[in-house]
């Protein structure tokens, strides 16, 4: 594994590598001054790379005390018990994606020809709840679209955006429980954009599930969805 600095900003501590059959993004974010720290979508990892996480929580010197999950597909969330197992970590999603961790038909893994069951959250978050890191203040803002329970976790200066928003590209909206039964996940995953992504900043640093970083201005300017 290849791990990844992102500059977010002082004092805070932001790593990434690539885990799993679908090239998620699994990040550690630590606080520099009280060595604090969370795992955010630990995918689907073999064991080896989950050494390999453990490892380099070691190396910075950091203890996590979350797991957070930034909607409850396979591919970022089927590594949560090995990993919390091996941290003695606690492990939280948005309310409405919870019920995604137990079940295979929610999750659209048996869409796959898989059965991705994991443990029950330890957390359900809510809208607007912060979630905190040492000194590392999360907003959990609810996104969804590519899921019902999608969210982006939003620093001071970045945000954890899953599934909903990529550079130069958006989430997928035709997987089950993509939103409420009556409306349609397409235009929800706009709203959600257009309303809690592209309001902040420009310079805001934008860090998704899949594929590099980027930032609120670029993707105003260059994403094709949203221009």
């Amino acid at each position: 594994m290849n791990w990844t600095t992102h500059k977010v900003g002082e004092g805070v501590i932001v790593e990434s590598a690539v885990v799993g059959f679908a090239e998620a993004n699994c990040y550690i974010i630590a606080s520099a001054a009280t060595g604090d720290a969370a795992v955010i979508d630990p995918g689907t990892p073999d064991r080896l790379q989950i050494e390999e996480i453990t490892r380099e929580l070691e190396r910075l010197g950091v203890k996590v005390g979350l797991v957070l999950n930034t909607h409850g597909h396979p591919d970022h969330m089927e590594g949560n018990d090995i990993l919390k197992r091996a941290l003695e970590a606690e492990v939280a999603i948005h309310e409405l994606d919870g019920l995604k961790l137990t079940d295979p038909d929610r999750n659209a893994s048996r869409l796959f020809g898989m059965d991705v069951r994991v443990a029950p959250a330890d957390r359900l978050l809510a809208n607007d709840e912060v979630v905190e890191i040492g000194d590392i203040k999360l907003k959990t803002v609810h996104t969804p679209g590519h899921s019902s329970g999608g969210v982006a976790f939003v620093g001071d200066g970045f945000a954890f955006t899953g599934d909903t928003l990529f550079a130069g590209s958006v989430g997928r909206t035709d997987l089950p429980c993509a939103c409420d039964a009556d409306l349609i996940a397409w235009e929800v995953l706009m709203e959600s954009i257009s309303t809690k992504l592209m309001t902040l900043p420009g310079e805001t640093i934008l860090l998704p599930g899949h594929g590099p970083s980027t930032t609120v201005e670029r993707e105003r300017e260059s994403n094709p969805y949203i221009r």
